[in-house]
């Protein structure tokens, strides 16, 4: 495999980097919960795939950043279980927000961290597995483990890529890792635009297919969503529900549960279920809110707000709302998931940063979805909904449209894996 100079030079660098983070890492551990589950993780991932694949074992295998990722590629992870029921399925997450939710999913038959990006995790870690097909989701790029795929001669795969220019591949300085998104044999792209980008660097193995996120979140539409305590709770009702919020965004949910007096129920379900912030959003709200983990022979109809502190729920949860508040985009850590209310065909607000996630501008511009800034404008927004039911419904249906036009993504992922 061919590198210039300067490509050697800041796969030197990269490599560097790497060693120092697995001397770091254990240090930063001991004061960081979140990375210590990491670093722990890490440290036994190789003494389970030894214990679970044997040299004659076919492979597949999938990787995922984190939850969202591995929720992208479930569609297409299900498909190839049923059309690859004799190979053993390896997946791997490199967060543990995404490791420690699915360790269990019945949709992989071993499931470990990613050992750091080295070439001597890379090398070691394929000799393990041996996949005979690898799928990436999304933009998670370890160059060491694609590079050592197409050294090997391995076929892989990213899919629902999506790209933006500021981003390394495409600047004069990004060589090294463009060598590593040729370890792919082909790209299944989100948008045109990232088709166009990768086509300015010369790689031109790619499919506009859509995100597979459609065809997940579509899929909901045919399981089980029942919730009977939600029925109970909501009463026929109407029903905000407020899903992976942050503080930025229950600081303005709060402000207007307690000053208004329309009859709407209200069911927030924050990101972060720490026993501290639950309290302390609780104890802001002056009507009567209960916790999931308290609800047990409570009279829910009685109560105005109901707080979900656990996680797992949500996308059932939304089949119940009349509009949904989507967190995450208030302030600055990244709009939430969308697409899981809008497939239940209702209205959805959210904050004003949402440059970055194409769908929200989609859904924006079709009707179906309200930016706001601050606390003023939700209430205008949420006053305008309450007193137009015929809004809720028209917006709504603008969002389940949006959906199902969008599906598709995953059947043509199939039909190339098949060829």
């Amino acid at each position: 495999m061919y590198f210039s100079i300067k490509e050697q030079q800041l796969r030197i660098i990269y490599n560097i980097g790497m060693f120092l983070a697995q001397l770091v890492l254990p240090l930063v551990a001991l004061f960081n919960n979140k990375i210590k589950l990491g670093v722990s993780g890490r440290s036994n991932s190789f003494s389970i795939l030894e214990k679970a694949l044997n040299n004659s074992d076919k492979t597949l295998w999938y990787h995922c950043a984190s939850l969202g990722e591995y929720e992208q590629g479930l569609p297409v992870f299900k498909e190839l279980r049923t059309l690859y029921p004799s190979h053993k399925i390896v997946l791997t997450f490199f967060s543990p927000s995404g490791y420690e939710i699915r360790k269990n999913t019945d949709i992989a038959d071993v499931v470990v961290y990613l050992p750091l990006d080295t070439t001597h995790n890379a090398k070691r870690f394929l000799e393990l597995v041996n996949p005979e097909l690898t799928l990436f989701i999304k933009y998670d790029i370890w160059p060491n483990y694609l590079l050592a795929l197409k050294k090997r001669g391995s076929k892989a795969l990213l899919i629902s890529a999506l790209f933006r220019k500021e981003q390394s591949f495409f600047k004069f300085y990004g060589g090294f890792m463009r060598q590593a998104l040729f370890a792919f044999k082909h790209i299944f792209a989100q948008d045109f635009n990232t088709q166009k980008l990768l086509a300015t660097i010369n790689y031109n193995e790619t499919t506009v297919t859509g995100d597979t996120r459609f065809d997940r979140v579509f899929s909901q539409l045919s399981q089980n969503n029942e919730l009977p305590f939600i029925d109970q709770f909501k009463n026929n009702q109407l029903c905000l529900v407020a899903g992976s919020t942050w503080p930025e965004d229950e600081a303005l949910l709060i402000d207007y549960i307690n000053n208004t007096d329309s009859k709407t129920k209200f069911i927030i379900a924050p990101h972060n279920i720490k026993a501290n912030q639950i309290k302390n959003l609780q104890d802001a709200l002056t009507k009567k809110a209960v916790l999931f983990s308290d609800k047990a022979g409570k009279k829910l109809d009685d109560y105005t707000v109901l707080i979900i502190d656990t996680i797992g729920l949500l996308s059932k949860i939304y089949k119940y709302a009349d509009i949904a508040y989507v967190g995450g985009a208030m302030g600055s850590t990244g709009l939430h998931n969308t697409l899981e209310p809008a497939v239940f065909g209702i209205p959805i607000i959210i904050g004003k940063h949402y440059e970055k996630f194409p769908e929200a501008s989609h859904m924006i511009s079709e009707g179906g979805m309200v930016s706001i800034c601050d606390k003023f404008e939700l209430k205008n927004t949420l006053d305008h909904f309450t007193k137009n039911p015929s809004e809720i419904q028209n917006s709504g249906n603008q969002n389940l449209n949006y959906i199902k036009k969008n599906t598709g993504a995953v059947i043509q992922i199939l039909d190339y894996i098949r060829i």
